[in-house]
C-alpha cells in the first residue's frame, strides 16, 4: 500500500468512524428512518453526477431490480437499525458490534451462497462471538428500558451487511462500482421517502442535529464511498478491508474525544477479542493449521 492509499485508508476509517457520532446526536431528534432518509437522498443527490453517460443509466436501469434489494440490504436496513442502536448506545460501543460485519458476511456466504470456508475461520467465527459477549454481556437487558433489544438491533444490521455483501459479489459483481453506489442510494432514498415523511418528527429539530444528519450524508456517506471505491481500485480488496479493524477505534477514540464516552476495561478487551476473532476470520491473521473444509450447500445457478 502507497503512502497516499494509507492515508486514504485512515481519513475512510475516520469518516465511517464519525458516522456513528453523527448518528449518535441526530438519531434522537430525527428518529432512525427520517435520519437515513437524509443520509440516502443526500448521497444519492451528490453521488448521481458520476451516471452523467447514458451507458451507466442503462445498467442502472436493466438491473433496478437488483439494486432495488441491495439498496434495502445494505443500505435501509443496517443504516435505520444502527441509527436506532445509537438512540441508546454509545457509538464505540455500537461501532464495536458493527465490527462483527465480517463474521456475519462468512456466515451467509456458507449457509446461502456455497463460499467455501476454512478452518481456522471457524476459530475466527467463534473468538469475534466471544467478544461481541465479552462486549455487552451486563448489557443484555431485554426489560423495558434495557439495552438488549437495541444490541440486537445493531446485530441486526450487521447480518443484513452480511446478505448485502456476498449478494452484491455473486450476483452484481459485474457492475461498475459507480453504478452500485449511486444505484443503490437512489433506489434506498426512493424507499424511504413515504415512511421517512411518515415518520418525520413533530418537534423542531436543533440546528446541531441538522449539522450531524448533513454532515453524516456528505462526508460519512458520500465522501466515504468515493474514498472507498477509489481505495479499492488502487490498493486492492484485501488491503482495503483493513477498515474494518480501524473504524471501532476511529469511533472510540471520536466518542471519547466528542461525546465524553468512556473507555473501560470490558470494552477495551472485547474489542481486542472481536478483532483478533474478524482478523482470523478473515484471513488477515493466519494460525499455522489450515485445513479446508467443504461446504454441504451445492452451488447455485
Amino acid at each position: 500500500m502507497s503512502s497516499t492509499d494509507a492515508l486514504r485508508l485512515l481519513l475512510l476509517s475516520s469518516l465511517w468512524g464519525l458516522s456513528f457520532i453523527f448518528m449518535r446526536v441526530a438519531a434522537p431528534e430525527f428518529g432512525p428512518v427520517p435520519l437515513v432518509l437524509i443520509r440516502m437522498g443526500i448521497g444519492a443527490l451528490l453521488l448521481m453526477p458520476l451516471l452523467i453517460s447514458l451507458h451507466y443509466l442503462r445498467l442502472i436501469w436493466q438491473h433496478k431490480g437488483p439494486l432495488l434489494l441491495l439498496g434495502i440490504v445494505n443500505h435501509v436496513l443496517p443504516f435505520s437499525l444502527l441509527a436506532l442502536a445509537t438512540t441508546r448506545l454509545e457509538a464505540g460501543f455500537t461501532s464495536l458490534i458493527n465490527a462483527t460485519t465480517p463474521i456475519f458476511t462468512a456466515l451467509m456466504g456458507v449457509c446461502f451462497f456455497a463460499t467455501a470456508i476454512q478452518r481456522q475461520q471457524y476459530w475466527g467465527l467463534a473468538l469475534a462471538l466471544l467478544g461481541v459477549y465479552v462486549l455487552s454481556a451486563n448489557r443484555l437487558d431485554f426489560a423495558l428500558g434495557g439495552d438488549g433489544w437495541f444490541i440486537v438491533a445493531a446485530l441486526g444490521a450487521t447480518f443484513c451487511y452480511g446478505i448485502a455483501s456476498n449478494y452484491s459479489k455473486t450476483r452484481l459483481g459485474h457492475l461498475p462500482t459507480r453504478v452500485l453506489a449511486a444505484g443503490s442510494c437512489a433506489m434506498s432514498a426512493l424507499v424511504l421517502l413515504i415512511p421517512g415523511i411518515w415518520l418525520w418528527p413533530s418537534s423542531p429539530i436543533s440546528l446541531l442535529a441538522w449539522g450531524n444528519a448533513i454532515s453524516l450524508a456528505t462526508l460519512s456517506t458520500t465522501l466515504a464511498f468515493l474514498l472507498y471505491f477509489g481505495l479499492l481500485a488502487s490498493a486492492g480488496a484485501t488491503a482495503t478491508s483493513t477498515v474494518t479493524f480501524l473504524v471501532p477505534v476511529s469511533a472510540l477514540v471520536w466518542g471519547y474525544l466528542l461525546l465524553d464516552e468512556t473507555l473501560s476495561l470490558q470494552i477495551i478487551a472485547g474489542m481486542v477479542i472481536t478483532l483478533i476473532g474478524t482478523a482470523i476470520a478473515t484471513n488477515l491473521l493466519r494460525l499455522k493449521s489450515r485445513g479446508s473444509l467443504p461446504t454441504t450447500h451445492p452451488p447455485r445457478e
